[in-house]
């Protein structure tokens, strides 16, 4: 089983950047469909954006302009850049692989923007 590890969280200010990456112990070329989510304290978790083997990218409205989901297979690692961050993007984000076989999230790392 693949296991990712996400990084790059913390405490940022409003309009401020943060860049997220998801490291893979396998190959994410192997996976058709790779994704970022989110989930707020309360709220259900959200799909922010993904990206397909092919490099199609969508992005949720509220984010996009700002987000930036990318990858780099050489290194087996997904980003996810976020810029002009605001206190409604404040969450705990999730990387997420999956494959015709394989479906596996990541641990989740901690996003807070401050007023």
């Amino acid at each position: 089983q693949v296991q990712l590890w996400e990084s790059g969280g913390g405490l940022v200010q409003t309009g401020g950047s943060l860049r997220l990456s998801c490291a893979a112990s396998g190959r994410i070329a192997d996976f058709s469909i790779m994704a970022w989510y989110r989930q707020a304290l309360g709220k259900e978790r959200e799909v922010v954006a993904y990206l397909t083997s092919d490099n199609f990218a969508n992005y949720i409205d509220s984010v996009k302009g700002r987000f930036t989901i990318s990858r780099d297979d050489t290194v087996n690692t997904m980003y996810l850049q976020m810029n002009n961050l605001n206190p409604e993007d404040t969450a705990t984000y999730y990387c997420r692989l999956q494959s015709a076989v394989i479906d596996t999230w990541g641990q989740g790392t901690q996003v807070t923007v401050s007023p």
